[in-house]
């Protein structure tokens, strides 16, 4: 059994991991269209690197959220799919996009209002 020590040390963790720009855009480019291969990967998300892609997925694959296929063909052909845990995950932070959908236009008026008062 962890210690909550060693628990906290991954919550904290996964919440940096995820709280990353790429690995949430590549979690809901996955949940939204299932099994991808990493050119369409690449093609979803034009805005990523190669490199950032390949770093992304590789961690999301270590932490369990992804798993990878590889088929023995020329030129080599790597899929990707949301584990369970992947999903979960989805799941879970997708109530903090039904938050920010629902609150989103208080957001903006707070930010406004502070931008008002910070500019005099």
């Amino acid at each position: 059994m962890e210690n909550k020590a060693e628990i906290e040390a991954l919550v904290n963790e996964i919440i940096g991991r995820v709280a990353d720009k790429w690995t949430m855009v590549v979690l809901e480019a996955l949940e939204a269209r299932g099994t991808m291969r990493f050119t369409e990967l690449s093609q979803e998300i034009p805005e990523i690197s190669q490199k950032m892609l390949t770093k992304t997925v590789r961690q999301m694959e270590r932490d369990g959220l992804v798993s990878r296929k590889v088929y023995a063909v020329i030129p080599p052909k790597v899929e990707y799919t949301l584990t369970a845990l992947g999903h979960g995950l989805s799941e879970a932070f997708c109530g903090v996009w039904i938050w920010a959908e629902k609150n989103h236009a208080k957001i903006h008026e707070a930010r406004r209002k502070f931008d008002v008062k910070a500019a005099r």
